[in-house]
This record gives structure tokens, C-alpha cells and sequence, in this order.
């Protein structure tokens, strides 16, 4: 399986779509030698195209890299779009530690719109407070930019962003969790995580049984979409003894999108202890997969869709 770096899905002389990793890891940032190659950084991936607004998936420690990115690509480029939508799927730490630190928060002509799973704006506000509020984090939120925007991200609902058509997906996490399906002029995204097994060990699809009912809604919500980042933080084994713990493990993922019609799968949220080493096996462990095309997220990988 291949990181995906350069790799082009979308139809010839369609206006480019991108597909970035900013940080691939979960449950706590792990830069050390050994993470090198797939990077350390938290849960953090943007989609982007020419005039159009940039998607942000979760505000994990990635999200400084991409923050400094966008505001030096703007400054390069006089009607470079200043204008970012943050989707977060929760509010675990590891999700949104980079957020205070993402630089077009703090600069001024950038419009920066903030959404998270919530019943209204004000439930959205209260629940970022709890981080930003000048203890676990120096700053408070009313501290933050004047010119962000907040909005609560309803489950099964949609609704566009420029070109972009962004859905809710219900996930399974303990205190709940959100995934994204994008819709863009050249194909589909789903964003898949913090979520684990929709199905009991020895049933389901990942058994070759019939699908859940929950199983089902979620094939069904990503249908034939372009390419899915799923959470396969764990190996099978390794799932059995954390099945608590929210996250899910690569067979469940590859037998879930090959129930979809899914072209491309990524494997995502990788665990700290993971090194590269073991990443390495795990993508050579998928790499004659079709069914869907099976890939490791690496940290700096971006494809065309």
C-alpha cells in the first residue's frame, strides 16, 4: 500500500482537488525517531481547491503546520481564498490541541468558521470554553479571533460550503463522535474517526455475516465514495483487549468499504507505540488489496481527488 503522495484519482482536466495528512496519530502526539517517516502529529487532514474554502478535519497538533501553511500561501498569493471551515468529529485532547495554535485564528482578513458536534452555537461555544479557558489552556476562548464564526453539526444533516456538500455520519466513541462525508466537483470523502466495530467480534462484515442495522447505516452513507479515512488504530489482537476504548482495527475498515463500493481506503489514527517499522508491515500486510485499494496515512501524504 502505498502513502498516497502525489496520487491522482480525479478525472483528466478536472480542477484539482487536495487531499492533505497534516497528523495521522491518535490518542497522544509520538514524534520520536522511530515516527519519522509517518509522522507524530494528531488527527488533523485538510481538502482544499482553487477558490474555494478549506476544510479542516479536527484540530490535533497537525493543525500548526497547516495554520502557517495557509496564511504563508495567502500572503504569496494576493486572491489566495482566506476563508477555512473547522469540522471537529469530538473534543478528546488529542483532537483539538492544535486549535489555539492554528495561525489564521490570529490574522487578520481570514474568516474561519468552527464547527463540532452540538445541539446549537451555544452548546459549541461552552464545550471549546472547556478547553480554552486560561487553565488548560492559557488563552480563553473570547480571547480567540473576533473573526470566527461557530456552528453545531447535526448528525444526518448536510449542507454546502462553497463548492463543497459536508454530511454528519454518526460514529461509535465513548462520549460520542462525528464523521464527515464531503461531496466536491470531482469526487467524494468520507473522514472516519474516532469510531470502533459497529458489530460484536465474530459478527457482521468484518465476519462475512450479515451486516448490523448500524453497520448498514454507515455502508449505506458512504456508498461508493472516492476515497474513506478510517480509524485502525489497533491489530485485530490488540482491539480484543481495548474493545472499551473507541477505535477499530484494519480488517473491520477494509471489509466495511468493500461492503460500500469504496475505492481507495486509508488507514488512520495510527496508535503512539506504532513505529514506523510496524506501519511499514501493516501497508505491506494490505498491499496487493483491491477491493477497496488500501493505504497507510502518512503525515505530509496528499492525493488529487
Amino acid at each position: 500500500a502505498r502513502s498516497g503522495r502525489g496520487t491522482r484519482l480525479r478525472a483528466k482536466g478536472a480542477a484539482p482537488v487536495k487531499l492533505t495528512f497534516l497528523g495521522v496519530r491518535g490518542s497522544i502526539p509520538s514524534p520520536r525517531p522511530a515516527t519519522v517517516r509517518y509522522g507524530g502529529n494528531s488527527s488533523c487532514v485538510s481538502i482544499s481547491a482553487p477558490d474555494a474554502p478549506t476544510l479542516v478535519f479536527d484540530g490535533g497538533t497537525g493543525a500548526r503546520a497547516l495554520g502557517a501553511a495557509l496564511v504563508a500561501e495567502a500572503q504569496a498569493v494576493a486572491d489566495h481564498p482566506r476563508d477555512v471551515v473547522l469540522l471537529f468529529t469530538h473534543l478528546h485532547a488529542d483532537h483539538v490541541l492544535g486549535f489555539p495554535f492554528f495561525a489564521p485564528i490570529f490574522t487578520p482578513g481570514w474568516r474561519v468558521r468552527v464547527g463540532l458536534p452540538a445541539a446549537d452555537v451555544v452548546e459549541v461555544q461552552e464545550r471549546l470554553g472547556r478547553f480554552m479557558n486560561g487553565v488548560l489552556h492559557p488563552l480563553r476562548l473570547a480571547e480567540l479571533g473576533r473573526h470566527l464564526e461557530y456552528f453545531a453539526v447535526q448528525v444526518a444533516s448536510s449542507w454546502q460550503v462553497g463548492p463543497w456538500r459536508v454530511e454528519g455520519i454518526r460514529l461509535a466513541h465513548p462520549g460520542g463522535s462525528v464523521g464527515y462525508k464531503v461531496t466536491g466537483p470531482t469526487g467524494t470523502v468520507a473522514y472516519l474517526t474516532d469510531t470502533q466495530p459497529l458489530a460484536a467480534p465474530g459478527t457482521g462484515v468484518a465476519a462475512g455475516t450479515e451486516p448490523t442495522s448500524a453497520e448498514m447505516r454507515l455502508i449505506e452513507a458512504i456508498r461508493g465514495v472516492d476515497v474513506v479515512i478510517f480509524d485502525t488504530m489497533y491489530d485485530y489482537d490488540e482491539y480484543l483487549t481495548k474493545m472499551e476504548y473507541g477505535h477499530a482495527y484494519p480488517e473491520y475498515a477494509q471489509a466495511l468499504c468493500a461492503a460500500a463500493g469504496v475505492k481507495v481506503l486509508y488507514l488512520f489514527h495510527h496508535a503512539p507505540d506504532a513505529s514506523d517499522d510496524v506501519l511499514d508491515a501493516r501497508a505491506a500486510r494490505f498491499a496487493g488489496a483491491t477491493v477497496p485499494e488500501v493505504r497507510v496515512a502518512r503525515e505530509g501524504g496528499s492525493i488529487l481527488v
